[in-house]
């Protein structure tokens, strides 16, 4: 069982920073591809950002600039750093891994960004 492990969001005001943080076992986060995708309301499901497990990155454009995300390999986690965010960034924000052991997401975490 794939099991994802989410941590960080919450309320901030525009323009200021948070930071995501998601978790999985060494096995599969070594092998596979890890996103952070998010959903605002009355809205689907988009990428923000994603990277491999060779460390190729790809963002929406709209976070461009703004986000970075990142691997950890000593702790299998793989961050989300969101600076001067804006209240369109609000929505909630899933974890996703991919690849040879299909499509797995987490729970989600909600981010909320006021004006």
């Amino acid at each position: 069982q794939v099991q994802l492990e989410e941590s960080g969001g919450g309320l901030v005001q525009a323009g200021g920073s948070l930071r995501l943080a998601c978790a999985t076992s060494r096995s599969i986060f070594s092998s596979n591809s890890m996103g952070w995708y998010r959903q605002a309301p009355g809205k689907q499901r988009e990428l923000v950002a994603r990277i491999s497990s060779g460390g190729w990155t790809n963002y929406a454009d709209s976070v461009k600039g703004r986000f970075t995300i990142s691997r950890d390999n000593a702790q299998n986690t793989v961050s989300l750093q969101m600076n001067s965010l804006k209240p369109e960034d609000t929505g909630v924000y899933y974890c996703r891994v991919s690849g040879t052991i299909g499509v797995y997401w987490g729970q989600g975490t909600q981010v909320t960004v006021s004006s």
